[in-house]
């Protein structure tokens, strides 16, 4: 079956359960996602170095998806497909700093529509459509309408800044606040008094916590003191797959400079410590749910939108499918329904989240939805699902620039991926070789295996009209001036777009 079929089974099954429950109050869902924190430098995902006891403890708690995959390992696709359901070549969403057109039914229609109250604090990286200019009110204000996505409720948003001191964001005009605490700290705050509220309503609430950290810069005034001083000057390792030969295939984003591998340990340090506060506000969150009497009927999910590669295979920062930057962790608590302390290695990937959530909510799955539903895995049943996740790289289009375009797929042992620019492809078993140091495509013992991965991926790009172009294809057929384009019409939406936007999604039936 493709995921298309696993998910309208999905839906079938929900809708069924969904009209027989129609009485009872549905569960509650606190979603929570760091921004480039990988599994791997999380104590539960076996980094001893890092501090990070309270993940480690809901990891105990709950259920998790051990080989969980960011299907497009950097911020703002990571977020569109978060927000549909679908991959980059549906959504538009190729890079950072584009504009999601509205067109989508997206997470929030479907949870406004159901009554939900919902809040959105933190990150958003959906709005932007300019390269740099980051402070600007115009590039980090998301007027409320359609480009909040169904998000109609609480809003202390921005579009992106990594400055966590004195950082902005904005509620529902166009005027700066600014968080007078740490910025994970402040924000943390809001989503506590905002539950506390929610929790005492008839009405179920959705709440989603977009932290910043542990995104770089990694500068030590960009740390809590207090955190600061648990790794200053501690010797931190480099994964056996670090290397200071640069990877040919890494864009001027990826590239690390002299000068990154000379500061790399003192990144390393700041990074923890970052991980460690948003530890500790994770700590804090659950501690406040559970006061509010609303644990046991709450969703809660912690998570990451990609990982940092930190040197590995001679590359800095994200958007590549070696496991440092595409392995995240996820985790989902639902007391009394997930299995506590258990994990799946299921090849959950990005695009299944949105399903995954509404089939456990028993919300309906909108049509258009590309990933599949892991309910029944999440919920400890037997349950079939796809032996695949697909990864896409589109290349350098945050400067559209040619190039650096790749595909990939991992199942539970192997990963493949391919090149755009020469065909070089690369294979790695993940059981074996768990660093991904051995490419077995360069093997000619293994040309039948290497030949198999080849052909699932050409025959998943065709099922899904990925045609694997240059980024500069997308510049100049699915863009205007930064914004996506909705192909199905050529119609550009933007601010001018608002007021006929606002019709596409009314309430159902």
């Amino acid at each position: 079956m493709t995921r298309r079929e696993f998910t309208g089974a999905a839906a079938g099954a929900m809708a069924a359960a969904g009209r027989s429950q129609a009485a009872a109050r549905r569960p509650n869902l606190v979603y929570v996602f760091a921004d480039q924190l990988g599994l791997h430098h999380c104590g539960y995902g076996g980094d001893e170095h890092a501090r990070t006891p309270n993940i480690d403890r809901l990891a105990a708690e709950s259920f998790s998806f051990s080989d969980a995959i960011a299907s497009s390992p950097v911020c703002a696709p990571y977020r569109a497909t978060l927000m549909t359901g679908k991959y980059q070549s549906s959504t538009g969403m190729v890079i950072n700093e584009l504009r999601l057109s509205p067109s989508h039914e997206c997470l929030g229609h479907v949870l406004t529509r159901a009554g939900y109250q919902t809040g959105y604090i933190g990150k958003w990286h959906l709005w932007a459509n300019e390269l740099g200019h980051h402070d600007e009110t115009r590039n980090g204000f998301v007027p409320p309408g359609p480009y909040r996505l169904g998000f109609d409720g609480l809003w202390a948003g921005y579009n992106f800044n990594h400055t966590y001191y004195n950082s902005p964001y904005f509620g529902n005009t166009a005027r700066r606040e600014i968080h007078k605490l740490y910025e994970p700290d402040s924000q943390t705050n809001m989503a506590i008094d905002w539950i506390r509220s929610a929790a005492k309503k008839p009405d179920p609430f959705a709440m989603f916590l977009s932290w910043g950290p542990p995104h770089d810069p990694w500068g030590w005034n960009n740390v809590p003191p207090e955190y600061a001083e648990m790794f200053r000057g501690r010797k931190l390792p480099v994964r056996p797959n670090y290397s200071e030969v640069r990877d040919p295939y890494a864009d001027e984003w990826a590239t690390p400079s002299p000068r990154y591998f000379q500061d790399l340990p003192q990144y390393m340090q700041a990074y923890y410590a970052q991980t460690a506060n948003i530890d500790w506000n994770l700590g804090r969150l659950v501690k406040a749910l559970e006061e509010s009497g609303a644990a046991n009927d709450t969703i809660f999910v912690f998570t990451s939108d990609h990982g940092e590669m930190f040197g590995s295979h001679g590359r800095r920062a994200k958007y590549i499918f070696y496991e440092e930057a595409a392995r995240v962790p996820f985790l989902i608590r639902w007391p009394g329904h997930t299995p506590k302390g258990k994990a799946s290695d299921a090849c959950f990937h990005s695009p299944d989240i949105m399903p995954t959530l509404l089939g456990m909510m028993g919300l309906r799955i909108p049509r258009a939805v590309e990933g599949s539903g892991f309910e029944g895995v999440a919920l400890g049943k037997n349950s079939k699902v796809p032996e695949t996740a697909f990864l896409q790289g589109m290349g350098t289009t945050a400067a559209w620039k040619d190039g650096t375009e790749w595909r990939a797929l991992r199942d539970q042992r192997y990963t493949y991926a391919t090149y755009r620019v020469d065909g070089k492809e690369l294979l790695f078993d993940n059981r074996q070789d768990p660093y991904q140091m051995k490419n077995l495509a360069d093997d000619r013992g293994q040309a039948r295996l290497v030949s198999h991965y080849r052909d699932r991926l050409v025959r998943w790009r065709k099922e899904h009209n990925d045609s694997f172009e240059a980024c500069t294809w997308y510049e100049s057929r699915w863009t205007k001036d930064r914004n996506i384009v909705d192909t199905a019409t050529g119609v550009k939406h933007d601010l001018n777009a608002l007021r006929e936007i606002q019709q596409a999604h009314p309430p159902s039936a």
